[in-house]
């Protein structure tokens, strides 16, 4: 359990009492323009709510279903991208890493290093990316409990950083389907890790559309408003101004433009239980 909050950089803290925070952006970098646009839209929204708010996007998606599918512009031009949003928005950043080689050029970058939930128990990854003192966000696996990712966490602060955070996204349930156990997450907070939940990797029906991911996307409000009652530190979301044409996961994306209306319904929970 956390004793004090976590520093997400720039000015942003999350878990042990600080006010629900947000992650938020597109599943992958589709463009250098439509990502900053994106980017420009959240960081409003969050000055204007005072959101405590990370950006997330991915440079690179490396689990992708199909080899024809989209994954991104890469490294090298990803964190480019990364670098401008980051710069010119204000906003600290969160991306995905799936190498150790990768790790040391993304910390150069970002404010969060990301593990996705394929690669949680990859100790050399997790090492690596906690020897770079940066927070980082572990992806609980749909193929794990709760309490196997106390390993994880150890893993990461074993190699220097103190600022880690877990997040439930749903374990596989059958094929093509994946489903929340509300229990995952007070046994998540006995870890030494803020708690985040991802509500829309967590209605995904993963190889659900044979060559790609589908995806149930009027359920996200639905997990929404039980998690945050559950008492998580922050929300993840991915989100995307046309989720039917976006390149990654649009299925189980939320509309950008109707992410003010369910953070309002988070925050309305959060006061009517006092926290958790």
């Amino acid at each position: 359990m956390l004793t004090r909050p976590l520093s997400l950089g720039r000015g942003v803290r999350v878990g042990a009492g600080a006010p629900l925070a947000l992650i938020a952006g597109p599943c992958v970098i589709e463009n250098e323009r439509a990502t900053l646009a994106m980017a420009v839209t959240l960081a409003r929204l969050a000055r204007r709510r005072r959101i405590p708010f990370v950006f997330k996007a991915s440079f690179d998606k490396a689990n992708r279903t199909a080899v024809t599918s989209f994954r991104g512009p890469g490294l090298g031009e990803g964190l480019r991208i990364l670098a401008r949003v980051r710069r010119e928005t204000g906003l600290p950043v969160l991306t995905d890493v799936h190498e150790t080689a990768q790790v040391p050029a993304v910390a150069e970058v970002v404010d969060v290093l990301q593990v996705p939930a394929f690669l949680a128990r990859q100790t050399d990854l997790l090492a690596a990316a906690g020897r770079t003192g940066l927070p980082v966000n572990i992806k609980k696996g749909q193929f794990m409990a709760p309490g196997d990712l106390a390993h994880a966490v150890d893993k990461v602060r074993a190699g220097g950083s103190r600022s880690v955070l877990v997040t439930e996204r749903g374990t596989t349930f059958g094929y093509h389907n994946l489903v929340v156990d509300m229990r995952s997450l007070p046994r998540l907070a006995d870890l030494p890790a803020a708690v985040v939940f991802d509500g829309t990797h967590s209605v995904q029906k993963p190889a659900g559309r044979g060559a790609s991911s589908g995806g149930d996307r009027a359920m996200i409000p639905v997990l929404v408003r039980a998690a945050v009652a559950a008492g998580v530190d922050a929300l993840f979301l991915e989100v995307h101004p046309r989720p039917d044409r976006a390149l990654s996961d649009g299925p189980n994306a939320w509309p950008l433009g109707r992410l003010e209306a369910l953070w309002d319904t988070a925050l309305a929970v959060r006061r009517a239980v006092g926290g958790r």
